[in-house]
């Protein structure tokens, strides 16, 4: 029996079930379920494989790596969600071909999950491995369930076990508008009308809004560029959207580098005709991929009975503020971050380089060349390229600010535990791990509510949603949304200066190595190596401002012209990249998100002009959008007027802080959690500062009591000896008869000497593996 016969006879079954028993349905309809999903398995298989085996030719021999390689490379799903993206990647290729077989057959569109039953879902699900990836585990077998963090988060909620755990997929707020109602992004077709326009390609909408010459930059009066870096180390800790893994489409077999027509998985940018790229290059797009689908959705695992299975997307970490981006977000990463030649529950550091005796994050040990684009080391061997290093997050090389976030932490870490250790000499390397990792993550919850959110979000919201703890719910959800990560908390791109400033012990202009243009900071792990260290971009990041986003300047061309550029004129266009993304998650427009906010949606240019008090910009945002309906989320948001206090516009605002609202009262183990600290350490907890964190791990001496303010001349920096650290003295274990507390000599010493990315695409897995 072929396909297409198979399909015309399971429709006749679907249609004809009141007439035909349970098993007499089940078995006829089952051999054209198993022909799809058999088709479909061997597509994903195959371009799988082409497309590792491409990718890794591409990073391990050329010396040139396009942009639009690194920028996917960086967002492939690795490990547990290489597992997940493959099983709904089977799920969603079997009902695409179930759809288009059905379509040939009988002339019109039909959607499969309208003629599939129930059980026929629940079948492809299971083999395809998609109901595997959404069962919640038993809780009751994890150890230290009620005192430490599992990696992936999993049985944070005793009652939903996945809930907020990595792996899984975004949360709606508001339902995905799919221009097919299941899975197509919006702006797919370019010539579907919406409310009477079309929408705007997203690179115009770049050049037109978006634009400013980095030399017309204004820096931010009251923050530091800290606020910009610290924002995105923030962000890697609470989403991370992978790409599809395949680089060819899965109907066509079309390359999605090589051509610009949209098909699934290739998402291309058009560029204007008016685009000044356009003679650069051959093709007349920028190659994007979709983000990768995910296995059930945020809000329940899916949908029957003739209503569309709507496409979700997989966020890889946890959505609590765990510092998942230092630790990993899945049991096999944590394994591999840790040091476990030593029995002192240290973090791996780098065996071959430090600086000024201080660690450094360690190698992958992946052959790449995708971060040996600037210099080489002389060895015994002869020329060695430099790696990129690893981290809890795979875009730690992504430029050399965030790489240095990431080295601060990591030595915090270590050096908690080596304190711990000191104290406790009894503890177990496993209790010295967890507990220094415990801490580390209340720093962070403490810090991001006490001193950065209140900069963003803006007094009102700080006081109406994210003032006083009120208690951990079971009963909140709090699951990162797809609005927050895909458009609310991308704020930050606007703040982005075009420079890493890296300065000496004076906070001046380093002349051994000076300031450096962002484009020629990407993944360049040899600059911390070989330039000073971390050092000089810690004191930039304290003590020079962020860019002001302003309406006439949203964003840089470091980011907008030349991201991820290194030795070519053509790279990213990350204002496109946000408008694209958002697309492609089917986001509703900007006038529903004010609803949502209980705000009045704007309905005309003149109401549009208030919102924004720019009544030009108004119009030219409604010049290319036609409706202010139509209008892409990331542009009206961005374009706001800040908030009071704050430095994004009520919109975003009203995003964020529901968001953090959620991540705290829904998370159990919350630092502030009744058991989770004793008090006297929670004591301890709250006057810990990211001042006393730089002090205690760096060779920085003065620094400003709030490092996200800005002091122009530094006069507000203080010595380091003037600032608080942590008192581990409550976490000294004692008999219960003994009352003494801590000697000065068991407070933690500053750190003056210390004792992969993961494969870019995972070893093929075990199927493809044998092929």
């Amino acid at each position: 029996m072929n396909l297409l016969t198979s399909v015309v006879l399971g429709l006749c079954c679907t249609v004809s079930a009141q007439t035909v028993s349970g098993s007499e349905e089940k078995g006829l309809i089952r051999p054209f379920i198993l022909d799809a999903i058999q088709e479909a398995k061997r597509l994903v298989d195959d371009s799988y494989l082409y497309s590792r085996r491409t990718s890794l030719e591409r990073v391990r021999k050329n010396d040139y790596i396009k942009p639009s390689d690194v920028l996917r490379l960086m967002k492939q799903p690795k490990r547990k969600a290489r597992e997940a993206v493959r099983a709904a990647d089977y799920l969603e290729q079997t009902l695409r071909i179930i759809s288009e077989k059905t379509h040939h057959a009988h002339k019109r569109s039909i959607n499969a999950t309208a003629l599939l039953s129930h059980e026929e879902l629940r079948t492809i699900e299971d083999v395809t491995g998609c109901a595997g990836q959404t069962l919640p585990p038993p809780c009751r077998t994890l150890p230290d369930l009620n005192r430490y963090r599992t990696a992936n988060s999993v049985c944070n909620n005793h009652i939903n076990p996945l809930q907020g755990a990595s792996n899984t997929a975004f949360t709606r707020w508001l339902p995905p508008v799919y221009e097919d109602n299941v899975s197509e992004p919006r702006g797919w077709n370019p010539e579907r009308l919406y409310n009477g326009a079309a929408l705007p390609l997203v690179r115009l909408v770049s050049n037109r809004i978006f634009s400013t010459q980095d030399q017309n930059v204004q820096g931010d009066t009251e923050y530091t560029l800290l606020i910009t870096f610290f924002g995105q180390w923030n962000d890697h800790d609470l989403s991370f959207t992978p790409f599809s893994p395949s680089i060819r489409s899965f109907s066509n077999g079309i390359n999605c580098d090589d051509s610009c027509e949209r098909s699934e998985p290739c998402f291309p940018i058009q560029i204007p005709r008016s685009d000044p790229r356009l003679p650069l290059r051959s093709n007349s797009c920028l190659p994007v991929f979709r983000s990768a689908p995910a296995c059930g959705s945020g809000n329940s695992p899916y949908m029957f009975g003739g209503v569309p299975r709507l496409r979700e997307q997989l966020n890889t970490l946890t959505s609590y503020l765990d510092a998942g981006q230092l630790y990993g977000s899945e049991e096999g990463l944590a394994h591999e971050l840790r040091d476990l030649t030593t029995d002192g529950g240290l973090m791996r550091i780098n065996d071959r380089f430090r600086d000024n005796g201080r660690e450094l994050l360690p190698f992958t040990k992946v052959p790449s060349k995708m971060c040996a684009t600037r210099n080489r080391i002389l060895n015994t061997t002869g020329l060695e390229e430099v790696p990129c290093f690893i981290a809890g997050d795979e875009r730690v090389d992504e430029n050399i600010a965030l790489t240095s976030m990431h080295t601060l932490f990591l030595r915090e870490h270590n050096r908690l535990a080596r304190a711990l250790r000191r104290l406790n000499p009894n503890w177990t390397s496993e209790q010295l791990y967890q507990e220094a990792r415990k801490i580390v993550g209340a720093y962070l919850q403490n810090i991001v509510f006490k001193d950065y959110l209140p900069h963003i979000v803006g007094t009102d919201a700080m006081n109406k949603q994210l003032g006083k703890y009120p208690g951990y719910n079971p009963n909140i959800d709090p699951t990162i949304s797809n609005v927050f990560a895909t458009a609310a908390y991308r704020f930050a791109h606007a703040t982005i200066q075009p420079v890493i400033f890296r300065l000496d012990e004076n906070f001046q202009e380093n002349r051994q190595f000076p300031t450096v243009p962002l484009y020629e900071a990407f993944f360049t792990p040899w600059r911390i190596i070989f330039e000073g260290g971390i050092d000089p971009q810690i004191r930039g990041l304290i003590s020079r401002p962020a860019k002001l986003n302003r309406q006439d300047g949203i964003m840089v061309d470091a980011v907008r012209e030349r991201l991820f550029a290194f030795n070519s004129k053509i790279s990213q266009d990350l204002g496109s990249l946000n408008l694209q993304r958002g697309r492609d998650h089917a986001l509703p427009g900007y006038n529903e998100w004010w609803r949502f906010c209980g705000l009045s949606a704007p309905r005309n240019v003149a109401e549009l002009g208030r919102v924004l008090n720019n009544a030009t910009l108004a119009q030219r945002i409604l010049q290319l959008y036609g409706r202010t309906d139509n209008i892409d989320l990331w542009v009206g948001g961005i374009a706001e007027p800040f908030v009071p206090g704050g430095r994004v516009g009520p919109l975003f605002s009203c995003i964020i802080a529901t968001q953090f609202q959620r991540i705290r009262q829904g998370d159990r183990l919350w630092w502030e959690n009744m058991g989770v600290f004793t008090a006297a350490q929670k004591a301890s907890l709250s006057r810990v500062s990211l001042a006393s964190i730089i002090c205690d791990n760096t060779g920085i001496t003065r620094v400003p009591r709030n490092p996200f303010l800005f002091s122009r001349n530094q006069a507000d920096f203080v010595n380091c000896g003037s600032i608080q650290g942590l008192d581990l003295n409550a976490w000294r274990e004692t008999d219960d008869s003994s009352s003494e507390t801590a000697s000065d000599e068991n407070e933690i010493p500053k750190e003056k000497e210390s004792n992969d990315l993961q494969d870019l695409m995972d070893l093929l897995d075990k199927q493809v593996g044998q092929k």
